[in-house]
């Protein structure tokens, strides 16, 4: 028989038409998990070496801008929560506006927003700062080493998984609709056939590998003040971008502390403005002043949405660079003010609006090892390829991170020149007493606060291990009293939320609603328990 006419080399790999299930994984020595298998063995791989659960973070994030590069980039941000010998640790990693734009500058160039694509989007990367500022603080394993396994995926090539193809043509298609020659450097790295790579079709790029090496040899100084600077600035100046060398010199990624509310005696951690993880903690000190009888019932879902509606119109109209905000991260948490938020919710869909306090597409990564660090960390360069710009001759692609700044200058995210804009990713923690619980996260833009929530409560409220807070069907608001639930979310919720006055509509797949991942540490015994998300390729690599 021609092997061409086996039925089991024709399969979809994306026809999946029964549920599957996965079980919690456990184990001793160490945890990776993420939503692309090799970039979580790779980790697991630096942790058997003898790296920390910090090594494999970052050889787990070097690995995905290679493997899944439709959600994040060299040219991205991240954002970390870090839990080292027992103590509690944030970055901040995102990077401000070049310090030429200006919102006059934006509407002279005859825009009434920011665009999606191109140039103007382009905000400072901050990931390969975050890889050299985590390895030196916390890492055991020389950063070559720790970038390598990164290296050779670049540079040997990777069969592409389901979910991640199924984006990236996606996104070949996006950016190949804007036929315009600053985008001719993504087309020839990212779909060098003329195409998006087919899923299970090798893939690779020498420049991306060149490049990681340079990141790893100079500890990131080549990105900020050598040979990929000096690209980047010319790339920035041919095609009238305002990205420069100096603004790239200039940045350092910032040591945060991070913030927290305690919601059933557990404390839920993220990193604070500029960053909307301070949405899921307003939402939970909300939610712990109700009572929750049962998970999947109308009355359990009709309160966390109310929440998040009321914790994301305060978020959205609030949360910007630190330095520009009006209001700080302990008004927005205090007690009262969400006392004041939890007594507008009625037994009826509310239109969110924000209040007055008193004054006073990504990727997911969690690892752990066997002397109990942690590692939450999260990595973006926001809209999938970002900017749809990719520097010549180095795989670097750029964010469009800028997109999500306002030119309405009353507002309070408006861009101004080195100022950083509202962020999205947002890495999880739990710690309760004294003990490190663990990491969790979920990637997709405005899902992810959303998420946080539920996963909490699943975990904490409903008592679900990890793969079952993970694999729970979930739903998302969109705006106003609209929100959008998963295929295999219960119809009959669905319908009784209605009644309720919420708009409800019923999304055909599960994309838009997030990835996570999720490691649990048992302090007594120091077992580590994982699960990874059922709507992507993921694994949790363990040891």
């Amino acid at each position: 028989m021609n092997r061409e006419d086996d039925y089991s080399l024709r399969f979809d790999p994306l026809y999946n038409p029964y549920p599957s299930q996965r079980m919690t994984t456990y184990a001793r020595k160490g945890m990776v998990a993420t939503a692309q298998p090799l970039a979580a063995q790779a980790g697991l791989e630096i942790l058997k070496r003898g790296g920390n659960a910090v090594d494999a973070a970052i050889a787990t994030a070097a690995c995905l801008t290679v493997l899944e590069p439709n959600s994040n980039s060299i040219g991205g941000d991240t954002f970390a929560i870090v839990w080292h010998k027992g103590q509690l640790h944030g970055l901040n990693a995102s990077g401000p506006a070049p310090m030429a734009i200006s919102i006059d500058a934006v509407k002279a160039a005859g825009h009434e927003k920011i665009p999606t694509y191109g140039m103007l989007p382009v905000t400072v990367p901050g990931t390969p700062g975050a890889w050299a500022q985590l390895s030196e603080r916390f890492g055991q394993l020389p950063l070559t080493e720790v970038l390598q396994p990164a290296i050779d995926y670049a540079e040997n090539g990777f069969p592409v998984s389901p979910t991640i193809g199924k984006y990236w043509a996606l996104g070949f298609k996006n950016i190949k609709a804007l036929d315009n020659e600053p985008f001719t450097p993504w087309l020839e790295t990212f779909a060098p056939k003329g195409r998006a790579p087919k899923i299970g079709e090798m893939w690779r790029s020498q420049a991306h590998a060149r490049t990681l090496r340079l990141i790893a040899e100079t500890r990131a100084e080549a990105f900020y003040k050598g040979e990929l600077a000096d690209k980047i600035d010319a790339q920035f100046r041919t095609y009238k971008g305002y990205l420069r060398k100096e603004d790239l010199a200039a940045y350092e990624p910032e040591w945060v502390a991070p913030i927290h509310v305690n919601y059933r005696g557990y404390d839920v951690w993220e990193i604070p403005p500029n960053g909307q993880g301070i949405i899921a903690l307003m939402a939970l000190n909300i939610l712990k002043g109700f009572e929750f009888k049962a998970k999947d019932i109308v009355e359990t879902y009709h309160q966390q949405i109310e929440s998040v509606k009321l914790a994301f119109a305060d978020g959205l109209k609030y949360i910007t660079d630190p330095k520009s905000m009006a209001l700080t991260p302990e008004a927005l948490l205090s007690e009262g003010y969400a006392e004041t938020r939890r007594r507008l919710i009625t037994d009826s869909a509310l239109f969110p609006t924000a209040g007055v306090p008193f004054k006073g597409d990504t990727v997911y990564l969690a690892t752990a090892d066997k002397e109990g660090n942690m590692v939450s960390l999260i990595q973006s360069h926001a809209g999938d390829f970002g900017s749809g710009i990719v520097i010549p001759d180095t795989g670097i692609c750029m964010q469009n991170r800028g997109s999500g700044f306002s030119l309405d200058r009353t507002h309070h995210n408006a861009l101004e020149p080195g100022k950083k804009t509202y962020h999205t990713i947002i890495p999880g923690f739990i710690t309760k007493g004294t003990e490190a619980i663990g990491p969790f996260g979920v990637m997709c833009g405005m899902i992810q606060p959303q998420a946080h929530v539920q996963i909490i409560m699943n975990l904490i409220d409903f008592l679900l291990n990890p793969q079952a807070a993970l694999d729970a069907p979930r739903w998302r608001w969109l705006k106003e009293k609209k929100i959008e639930v998963e295929p295999g979310f219960p119809d009959a919720i669905a319908q009784a939320l209605e009644r309720k006055g919420h708009s409800v509509q019923r999304a055909l797949d599960s994309g838009m609603f997030g990835r996570g991942q999720i490691i649990l540490r048992n302090p007594d015994s120091g077992v580590l328990a994982g699960g990874t998300e059922p709507r992507a390729d993921g694994e949790v690599a363990a040891w």
